[in-house]
């Protein structure tokens, strides 16, 4: 296959493991479907955050679970697939182990970059909206140096277990549908990238986080983006150098089955 018939896939809010989910084994299986299926044309993936509902690296100790995600994006990586890993707000304890392990790179704030000649700014979204006092606040918590190093003092057993009590009660728990776009002027990730446009232009905004699956125009040339997410869309988005599309995944169960 010829470079430039590659795709680059985007990806956000699988929130694998959600405690308030009935259905993870199940989405596990459609996300490891579906990045077998785009291992053959992508030439990146880029996972854009909350992917996991909960993770919190010990020095010595992960989270049980997720051995089908873990193994295949460690197979797409191996196979010469550039994988970006951004944290987000349920996953921002990742280290050093899925990096080193897995292969990918991984990003803990905004990735500027050009693919395919396009100038992309790339980020989980989350901290963006600076209307959002209280996640701002809650943020610097989690992101603080010395709460990390005091929660890494709790026993994993009970470490786990606080953190996904704590995931019990995130929006992910509400409602069936997913979040609703606010409109350009209320959506605050929206004016965030506006005021990045006044500085330095780019040709697309991809972003996680809001749940919202939207791809709508701004500025005079460039494209701002939500990927939605994997509990209410199964939704991802791909670029072919020309175009970038916003795409359903129609899981049909496991192969071979």
């Amino acid at each position: 296959m010829k470079n430039q018939d590659k795709k680059i896939y985007f990806i956000s809010d699988i929130h694998l493991g959600a405690p308030a989910l009935k259905n993870n084994k199940e989405r596990e299986l459609a996300f490891v479907n579906w990045l077998d299926d785009i291992k053959r044309d992508a030439s990146h993936l880029f996972l854009m955050g909350d992917i996991f509902d909960f993770w919190f690296e010990y020095k010595t100790v992960v989270p049980r679970g997720f051995t089908r995600t873990l193994g295949k994006i460690a197979e797409i990586a191996d196979s010469g697939v550039e994988v970006h890993f951004f944290t987000g707000n349920h996953d921002v304890w990742v280290f050093d182990y899925l990096p080193d392990e897995l292969g990918m790179i991984l990003h803990r704030d905004e990735f500027k970059t050009e693919l395919y000649g396009k100038k992309f700014f790339l980020a989980h979204g989350d901290g963006l909206d600076l209307s959002d006092k209280g996640y701002l606040f809650l943020k610097k918590m989690f992101t603080s140096k010395t709460l990390q190093w005091l929660f890494a003092r709790v026993h994993p057993n009970f470490g786990v277990k606080l953190g996904m009590n704590w995931s019990k009660h995130s929006r992910v728990t509400k409602g069936i549908k997913g979040e609703e776009f606010k409109g350009t002027t209320n959506e605050g990730m929206f004016i965030f990238a506006e005021s990045v446009l006044r500085a330095e232009q780019f040709d697309y905004f991809v972003f996680g986080h809001r749940h919202v699956l939207e791809n709508c125009p701004i500025g005079e040339n460039s494209r701002y983006i939500n990927l939605g997410d994997w509990i209410h869309y199964f939704s991802y988005g791909v670029f072919n150098g020309e175009k970038f599309e916003l795409k359903l995944y129609n899981y049909q169960g496991p192969k071979g089955h």
